[in-house]
């Protein structure tokens, strides 16, 4: 996957993560598992917990997890401790925030999707 072209209108996002550049994406079955180990109960509460800023570094790395899980990286939570990311938590926490507004997001009108109950 490190020569992968990003695509945006898919969802994805890149980072680079132990060495090597990564394709992120927020897949249904990636987002079930980050409701679920975040303990969130809805899509809607999972995104509105991350709008408003109540989230901890414990909650960035399964959201990163779940990302990087979704784009076909095999990776247990142990994997993603011991690496290392370029750009350190500041990267993290913008491709994290980029992996939930595309997830969310209807390309090309900018409105965010999940008004309608999720």
């Amino acid at each position: 996957m490190a020569n992968h072209v990003v695509n945006p209108w898919a969802g994805e996002v890149a980072l680079v993560v132990g060495g090597e550049r990564r394709v992120l994406k927020l897949t249904l079955g990636a987002l079930a598992e980050l409701e679920e180990s975040l303990g969130e109960d809805t899509l809607v509460a999972l995104v509105e917990r991350f709008e408003g800023g109540r989230f901890s570094s414990r909650d960035l790395l399964a959201l990163v997890l779940a990302g990087l899980r979704g784009g076909g990286v095999d990776w247990a939570a142990g994997d993603l401790l011991r690496a290392e990311i370029e750009g350190g938590p500041l990267a993290a926490a913008r491709a994290a925030a980029e992996l939930l507004a595309r997830a969310f997001t209807v390309p090309g009108s900018g409105s965010v999707t999940g008004s309608g109950g999720a």
